[in-house]
């Protein structure tokens, strides 16, 4: 049984969604929260079955409010790319993972944003991920993938919102398992939230079903592509 690493950067975004997939294939995870104190981040070289970096709310990484953490993290994921452990990166993550390739962030205020993705290949995760579904983005800062990496998906602005370095780290820039709880809390959490917060919340019950319904091919592509089911 494969065990992820996931490293948290608030108490309100978690997996999500995403908890049911990994529990339904007998995934174990194991969560880190530096942000409390009291668990560490994990060892670099104790994480070769695989790395999730989380979203971070307002924390982000081009300098306005960077993650107390963000140097550290940013090893770890450039440890997993250099020995082709899987990593994913979700909202903060993904600019994690993005600095860590050889990429960049773009600094951009603090922004609950509902929009589509469209797939830029038929084959992206394997073929599995669908032809367009919901982004739910709460993040400040913008990952930018190096100009190496393969971009999966874009959005209606034609930013890249899901891509792919190597055989088994991916980025999203939203987070494909959240649910709108984990918005409400994360508002709730911090002193800062974006404008029009409330307006956001009402659109996201509209997309949060077809969320859910998207979640299910993408994980399935994740799996077969991080490994995290093979037996070795």
């Amino acid at each position: 049984m494969k065990q992820v690493h996931v490293i948290q950067h608030t108490s309100a975004e978690y997996l999500g969604l995403i908890e049911d997939h990994l529990e339904g294939r007998n995934v174990r995870f194991k969560y880190y929260r530096p942000f409390a104190g009291k668990e560490a981040l994990p060892h670099r070289d104790k994480i070769s079955e695989g790395l999730i970096l989380l979203g971070g709310g307002p924390w982000g990484s081009a300098g306005a409010r960077d993650l107390p953490s963000l140097k550290e993290e940013i090893a770890l994921a450039h440890t997993c790319l250099m020995r082709e452990w899987p990593v994913i990166g979700i909202g903060l993550g993904a600019q994690i993972l993005a600095l860590a390739a050889g990429g960049s962030t773009q600094a951009s205020e603090l922004a609950f944003e509902i929009t589509t993705a469209r797939r830029t290949t038929d084959h992206a995760l394997g073929g599995y991920l669908p032809e367009q579904f919901p982004q739910v983005l709460y993040m400040r800062d913008w990952p930018v993938p190096p100009a190496y990496a393969t971009i999966l998906a874009q959005d209606t602005m034609d930013r890249p919102v899901v891509w792919q370095i190597g055989r088994s780290a991916f980025g999203f820039a939203a987070h494909p398992g959240i649910k709108r709880a984990m918005i409400e809390d994360l508002i709730m959490e911090f002193e800062e939230a974006p404008p029009e917060a409330a307006i956001g919340l009402g659109r996201l019950g509209a997309v949060q079903r077809p969320l859910e319904d998207a979640l299910v091919p993408i994980m399935a592509g994740l799996i077969r592509l991080t490994g995290w089911m093979d037996t070795a």
